[in-house]
């Protein structure tokens, strides 16, 4: 499912931008040579003499005229990011998986059309959009401390409007405490995907509700957090619970871990929902949404995932060609990863949104396998051998009506 999604969506950093007064000056690809050409001779080099070094792993140059045009694409991608990020000391490389698979495998490159960071002594991969500006905001992330430390109120608030993200919050003696510490190295293994949040007021921890080296988890769209039990917490304590519990019940798709969120399917399908945050019916559907999935948050079998059409203008065609919806509308159903086939809650035009009841009697539904894409296959195949049925049964007719006019023909000459 990555490639027609990589496809249509490779463009959004290249097209073209029109000037602008100073101060708006978007960049434009200047011609100059960044990317480097990884190899055997050169990588140990790239890596000692950048802050960060983000390499692309992909497949030997292709031979046809438009996977090369798609192919020059991607390299102006990151030549684009590369020009942009120069002055920050990240360099950017291509590997390939064919002509340097001894430096892939040195690397520990695994999967063709991945971008890996390496950052100190960590390896990350980019599992996105593969756009300039998604891949800059990535980087310019990961540039960032891994744990933002929380002063005031005015934080505190900032803090509480992240709802869509997964978070957690400690509340520790100082910077030198030994639990910060670990606090810090769990951040470290998560970052930029995961935020994590420290304060050192007890005013805050206050509001907070956080005891002394105490750490909350708070799961997208929750209204309360999970407190991370056994306090204080080793890093190898704080990084088993986030691996446990990291899969929300109703979680965002976003540019920069799209196809990670794609990827982490329940049994080969997605529940899938559809809705605009800033139409009144997708707005008022997400609520739903949400409460659904507050009160069946204990239930480690539901994931929803959550895409706001705004956010993915390119792909609104290929989705409604793909999944047959109107994405003018809220609409929710199952897909199944492999094939992209599809069943949706069927919600006439006039009708009002389903109610939060409805909704998990049919999630319920979807749960116990009553509602499933399989079923939908069975449903063609069922009208197809109709269709054939239907076929014969003419033919068999217009054999009969040939044989009586061969009957006729033959009284005729007696």
């Amino acid at each position: 499912m990555r490639k027609p999604w990589f496809l249509v969506l490779l463009c959004l950093s290249l097209a073209a931008l029109a000037w602008a007064e100073k101060g708006l000056e978007f960049p434009r690809y200047d011609g100059k040579d960044r990317v480097l050409d990884i190899d055997g001779k050169n990588y140990r080099k790239a890596l000692k003499i950048h802050r960060m070094l983000c390499l692309l792993y992909h497949p030997p140059a292709p031979a046809s005229k438009e996977l090369e045009k798609q192919f020059q694409m991607t390299e102006l991608v990151l030549e684009l990011a590369a020009q942009v990020l120069e002055e920050k000391d990240i360099g950017f490389g291509m590997v390939d998986s064919e002509k340097d698979a001894k430096v892939a495998k040195k690397l520990g490159l695994e999967e063709e059309g991945s971008v890996y960071v390496f950052k100190d002594d960590r390896v990350i991969e980019f599992d996105g959009l593969l756009s300039a500006d998604t891949i800059v905001e990535f980087l310019l992330d990961l540039l960032e401390d891994p744990v933002e430390v929380l002063d005031n109120a005015l934080e505190l608030q900032a803090f509480d409007r992240m709802e869509e993200e997964i978070r957690l919050v400690g509340y520790f003696k100082s910077q030198e405490s030994e639990y910060f510490l670990a606090f810090q190295e769990a951040a470290e293994q998560f970052q930029p995907f995961i935020k994590f949040f420290a304060t050192f007021e007890k005013s805050v921890a206050k509001e907070l509700t956080l005891k002394m080296n105490e750490v909350d988890f708070y799961e997208p769209f929750m209204e309360e957090p999970v407190t991370i039990p056994d306090k204080p917490h080793t890093e190898e304590e704080i990084v088993a619970f986030i691996t446990e519990h990291r899969r929300p019940t109703l979680r965002k798709l976003k540019a920069e871990d799209m196809f990670e969120t794609w990827e982490d399917d329940l049994n080969g399908i997605h529940i899938v929902a559809f809705a605009e945050e800033e139409d009144p019916d997708g707005f008022e559907f997400i609520e739903i949404l949400k409460e659904v999935a507050r009160d069946n948050t204990e239930n480690p079998d539901l994931s929803i995932v959550w895409i706001d059409p705004d956010d993915f203008p390119l792909l609104i065609p290929y989705w409604e060609k793909t999944f047959k919806v109107d994405l003018f509308r809220p609409q929710i159903g199952i897909v199944n990863v492999t094939d992209a086939d599809s069943v949706w809650l069927e919600m006439d035009d006039d009708e009002d949104l389903p109610s939060a009841e409805e909704l998990e009697d049919w999630i319920e539904d979807v749960l116990s396998g009553k509602v499933n894409t399989e079923d939908d296959d069975e449903d063609d195949d069922d009208d197809d051998d109709d269709d054939d049925d239907e076929k014969d049964d003419d033919d068999d007719d217009d054999d009969d009506d040939d044989d009586d006019d061969d009957d006729d023909d033959e009284d005729d000459d007696e």
